[in-house]
């Protein structure tokens, strides 16, 4: 819901199916030992040793576009929010704007599919409506303004973010965007598994346009119409290696300036008509993008361009419409490029859906009832001892300068760690949740959102705002605040009651989670900004070359993981998220080998603690994926795949090699010249 440009590397973990007691004493939990497949030595294949053993007895569910750990901690997740979701609809004596007034009302209409039915495209329509008074190209600024208050990215993105070279200030950004599939590839590559996905996409805006009736018997010229000005935004816009460069995506001019570099489009009537008064300077991330949107309005019709914002609005809500245009949504969006061939139960979609809108004020609800004990002490726990292990580093890495040393001092120094939950939630008092309509709904929730958002122009940036909720299972570092998020949910460990043993801990939310955000921060692109956030060279030239050439190596690693048949890893697309594995499994190692369970002779599971170590770390990305969406994420994601997250640090790690007696000749073996050490 919120339109915000972060850095939020997934951080995916879940532990063991069965029911373990507790993390001590002799009926502790052996799915470390349990989930192995001993058939695969950990020598060729880490990933497939440490969770071969769950991924065969588990496979993915019809409804699922993968299986493995992330889901189940959702899933626990999404039962505590079922049960405040159950709880606050049957409280019908709950005051009109309290809390659990919205979120039962939410909840409730999301679950009347025959009130959702009967209303067909109905909640919609008046913006539909609006769509149908654009006459002429001068009549688009106003209009768009309108419509992405609703349906946000519709030829482009817009909004409040940080300036990233004072990050103190809120400015106003535009970004490229407007296609209707994930990235640009998809209009353009030619692999079969590419190919098909375009065509079914072809057909998907094809079929949407008939169904919902909104460009009357036109709906196979409106299709055809829509995919080409779609692929003309897409040829326009930059791949995702290129938009991971924050110098590249830094263009601040003044709105005089990039008024004449588009002249077809009146950017003061579209900032006004979004809220903005006075707009006098814009941070534009892709010039070239802009200047082709500029000569693309020059050859666009009123009549493509009303078919066109149509489809937007259709596109955003259609999940929120009749069965056949969510059922049709369904069908493109998450079996044809996702492979999933069944939709999950009502409930547990309009959980999502209320988690999604509501996610803070469910928070609130979830952070009293369900979070667990002692959280935030633990967390706070690990990542300090995270820390003084990533300033050791710090202090003696041999290839970093002394000057460059210390500014990277200062900058962990500076590093902020948001744990569990806010201090402060935001206020929702303004919006107003009914159980009308579902739709209508969403769309209150969009457009508050949106309000949110827009009045953080011109003022101080709010350094103590979080942009994820307790009972979100990620964390995120923001390389423009120098923090890392960590919510509460992420301490959680289905099976385990309390609190996981220290080398599942470690693994998961050491290596996995705080060593990996903390890293971002230093990694090919984080290390762009100085220790308050602004976007600034502050290495040396000499330090800057020497990482790069480690940061290359690491490329030329990641380009040789097979993936499916000739699909590789892309190397250049993770850059970033792979140096953040690769530091923060060494920094969760090494933070657990000083923990009091590290130094024991045997661990918790009856192995060396340091072999222990990395199955946590393994576990932590137990995971199964279907081919249709392992070929999206290879497209789309700045993350490898799971398999490669476990193979590619450890391969890296001389203390995994010692751990498991790792050989020559061995397919996780690399000479220990070539092996990469950045941080």
């Amino acid at each position: 819901m919120k339109n915000k440009l972060l850095l939020l590397p997934m951080l995916i973990a879940f532990a063991a199916c069965n029911r373990p007691s507790g993390n001590s004493g002799e009926n502790i939990s052996q799915v470390l030992l349990e989930n192995r497949d001993t058939s695969v030595h950990p020598g060729d294949d880490f990933f497939n040793y440490a969770n071969g053993g769950w991924i065969k007895m588990n496979p993915i569910s019809q409804s699922e576009n993968a299986a493995g750990i992330a889901l189940a901690v959702r899933d626990s997740v999404n039962n505590a929010i079922h049960r405040i979701c159950e709880t606050s609809a049957a409280n019908a004596g709950a005051a009109k704007g309290s809390l659990v007034q919205k979120i039962g009302d939410f909840y409730a209409s999301g679950m009347d599919t025959a009130g959702i039915d009967k209303q067909g495209i109905e909640p919609i329509s008046p913006l539909l409506k609006q769509i149908e008074t654009l006459k002429t190209q001068n009549d688009l600024p106003a209009l768009l303004a309108e419509v992405s208050v609703y349906a946000s990215g519709t030829f482009f993105q817009a909004g409040i973010s940080k300036d990233e070279k004072n990050s103190s200030k809120n400015i106003f950004y535009l970004y490229q965007g407007g296609i209707g599939m994930p990235v640009k590839e998809y209009y353009f590559d030619t692999d079969p598994q590419t190919a098909g996905v375009r065509e079914a996409y072809k057909i998907h805006l094809r079929e949407m346009f008939r169904m919902s009736g909104i460009v009357g018997k036109d709906s196979v010229k409106a299709a055809e119409e829509v995919y080409l000005l779609e692929e003309k935004l897409a040829r326009a816009s930059r791949k995702i290696a290129e938009l991971r460069d924050p110098y590249k995506n830094y263009n601040r001019m003044p709105l005089k300036k990039f008024q004449e570099m588009t002249p077809k489009f009146n950017w003061s009537s579209f900032s006004s008509g979004l809220g903005i008064a006075n707009l006098d300077s814009v941070n534009v991330g892709q010039p070239e993008f802009f200047e082709a949107f500029n000569n693309i309005l020059s050859t666009t019709s009123p009549q493509v361009v009303r078919w066109y914002l149509s489809w937007s609005v259709l596109n955003t809500y259609a999940n929120f419409l009749s069965k056949p245009i969510r059922d049709r949504n369904f069908y493109f969006y998450n079996t044809v490029m996702s492979g999933v061939e069944k939709q999950k139960p009502r409930w547990q979609q309009v959980v999502e859906e209320t988690n999604g809108n509501l996610g803070e004020i469910v928070g609130q609800e979830y952070v009293k009832n369900y979070l667990p004990p002692n959280t935030k002490e633990k967390l706070l726990e690990i990542g300090n001892n995270i820390m003084e292990v990533f300033r050791e580093h710090l202090q003696k890495i041999d290839w970093m300068s002394d000057a460059t040393r210390q500014k990277a001092l200062e900058k962990l120094s500076k590093v902020r760690m948001k744990l569990g939950y806010p201090d402060k939630w935001k206020d929702f008092s303004s919006l107003d949740i009914s159980r009308d309509s579902y739709c209508k709904n969403v769309m209150a929730c969009t457009k508050w959102y949106h309000n949110y958002e827009i009045q953080k122009f011109g003022k101080p940036v709010d350094k103590d705002e979080w942009f994820m909720m307790p009972q979100t299972y990620n964390a995120y570092y923001d390389p423009s605040m120098n923090e890392i998020v960590i919510p509460g949910c992420n301490i959680i460990v289905p099976g385990y009651p309390g609190l996981a043993p220290d080398a599942i801990l470690y693994g998961i939310v050491g290596g996995g989670t705080f060593g990996h955000e903390i890293t971002h921060g230093f990694d090919d692109q984080g290390s762009k900004f100085d220790a308050i956030g602004n976007l600034s060279d502050w290495w040396t030239k000499e330090d800057r070359e020497k990482f790069d050439a480690k940061a290359r190596r690491l490329v030329e690693q990641y380009n040789s993981f097979t993936v499916l048949d000739s699909l590789h890893v892309n190397g250049e697309n993770t850059l970033g998220e792979n140096i953040a594995d690769l530091g923060g499994c060494v920094m969760g190692y090494e933070a657990f080998m000083k923990s009091p369970s590290g130094k024991k002779e045997k661990g918790d599971f009856g192995m060396k603690p340091s072999a222990e170590y990395f199955l946590g770390y393994a576990y932590g990305w137990l995971s199964s994926r279907r081919a249709e969406d392992l070929a999206r994420q290879i497209k789309t994601d700045v993350h490898s795949p799971a398999q490669y997250r476990v193979n590619g640090p450890l391969r890296n790690i001389d203390a995994f090699y010692d751990a498991f007696l790792v050989k020559e000749g061995q397919m996780m073996f690399v000479p220990k010249d070539q092996r990469v050490q950045i941080w």
